[in-house]
């Protein structure tokens, strides 16, 4: 059999691993588990990768990469299932792998959209994330190489990309010039005028500057869908993170984008139970969901992990965690569920994906018309919302 390749975790791994099979794809009966370190639940799901991979391939070479594998790496390596580690920084060096020296990875699967990978590591010190320990200081891709990556998406049919990084808007930092990630969209879209789609991944707001929020704000083409790297929406609590932005922050930077574009979806990571956070502080992270309209919630529960700072922090109650995870859910369930009710009667260009759904500009879920064929752009005007997908 080829190379199989899991992937947990982000948008980061995603396209990673989709590197991973094009490189090693000749290669001999080989497992992969991409693996995510970024909560104690994602290190659970990633040691539950590994047992079922070997129990469906026992004779195969089982690798484990991704941040996990630097993060956990005496737990990963000590499992019998697991023949080997290779480092995060090292999973796209095909000396890693024992393969030919092809150079970059540039083949890849047709998709209906591209996830483009431009930048890798953190530079920042948020006191609950272990990702820097698995990947590294930040390290923007240059844009010779980003450009090349995007033309090959797009020869192989997607009509979207989606840019990715572990820090996206820190993109360029690191590069002659400093450039800014609005400078990288401006070169996409004039490098590749048919280019439909152009979508961001996870955003700090407290990087966007005035090209980014320009192109949010008034490019047909730059997606209207910001995911905040948000995390909490109590002050103290912000602080505590060691997060660069406050609550007043992110309202702003929602509001001047509404003025300017009002059928932006926003998202946004929220993070219940962060040590020291008390009723006051949830309170103020579940009505940041109502103020700032978030209909793309992601929450993911805190939960200590080694060498940060928050975990010598006084620990809140794991039952309390859930409960006000819960809470958090609920909360964004209900404004999620008002903004679909609202996207009926009107008209939306869905990407078609595989399984008859697919997703409009703002990201709304739809259903489309059987035989509706994956990668195609429709036009739809979705009349109700059944079970949280909106259909014709």
């Amino acid at each position: 059999m080829t190379v199989e390749v899991h992937s947990l975790g982000c948008r980061l791994n995603l396209s990673e691993s989709e590197d991973l099979r094009a490189l090693l794809g000749a290669a001999d009966d080989l497992v992969i588990i991409n693996s995510c370190a970024v909560t104690s639940e994602a290190v659970r799901q990633t040691r539950q990768t590994i047992r079922r991979a070997r129990k469906a391939r026992p004779d195969a070479r089982l690798i484990v990469t991704g941040c996990a594998a630097e993060v956990e790496r005496g737990m990963l390596g000590a499992m019998p299932e697991v023949d080997g580690l290779v480092p995060n920084t090292a999973k796209l060096d095909p000396r890693s792998w024992n393969v030919p020296a092809i150079g970059a990875p540039r083949e890849r699967r047709a998709y209906t959209r591209g996830f483009v990978q431009v930048q890798n590591g953190c530079d920042h010190a948020c006191t609950f994330c272990v990702i820097p320990q698995g990947r590294g200081p930040s390290r923007s891709r240059s844009l010779p190489d980003v450009l090349q990556d995007v033309a090959v998406h797009l020869d192989a049919g997607a009509n979207e990309i989606v840019l990715t990084g572990v820090d996206l808007t820190s993109w360029g930092s690191d590069l002659p010039g400093s450039p800014g990630l609005g400078i990288l969209c401006e070169a996409i879209l004039a490098r590749f005028p048919s280019l439909p789609r152009l979508r961001l991944s996870s955003i700090d707001g407290a990087e966007v500057d005035g090209t980014l929020f320009d192109l949010l704000a008034g490019e047909t083409r730059v997606m209207p869908h910001v995911h905040l790297s948000l995390q909490h929406g109590h002050n103290l609590i912000l602080k505590r993170m060691k997060r660069r932005h406050t609550r007043a922050d992110a309202i702003s930077l929602v509001e001047r984008l509404r003025a300017r574009r009002p059928n932006i979806a926003i998202g946004a990571d929220l993070m219940p139970g962060f040590p020291t956070e008390d009723e006051g502080a949830h309170a103020a992270n579940l009505s940041i969901i109502e103020e700032l309209e978030i209909v793309h919630g992601h929450v993911f529960p805190f939960s200590p992990r080694p060498g940060t700072p928050a975990a010598r922090m006084p620990q809140v109650d794991p039952a309390l965690i859930k409960a006000r995870a819960a809470e958090l859910r609920e909360k964004a369930a209900s404004v999620r569920a008002r903004w679909l009710a609202a996207q009926q009667d009107k008209p939306l260009w869905v990407l078609a994906e595989k399984g008859g759904t697919g997703h409009a500009e703002n990201f709304a879920p739809v259903r489309l018309p059987q035989g509706t064929r994956p990668g195609a752009l429709i036009r739809v005007t979705p009349t109700r919302v059944v079970e949280g997908i909106l259909e014709a």
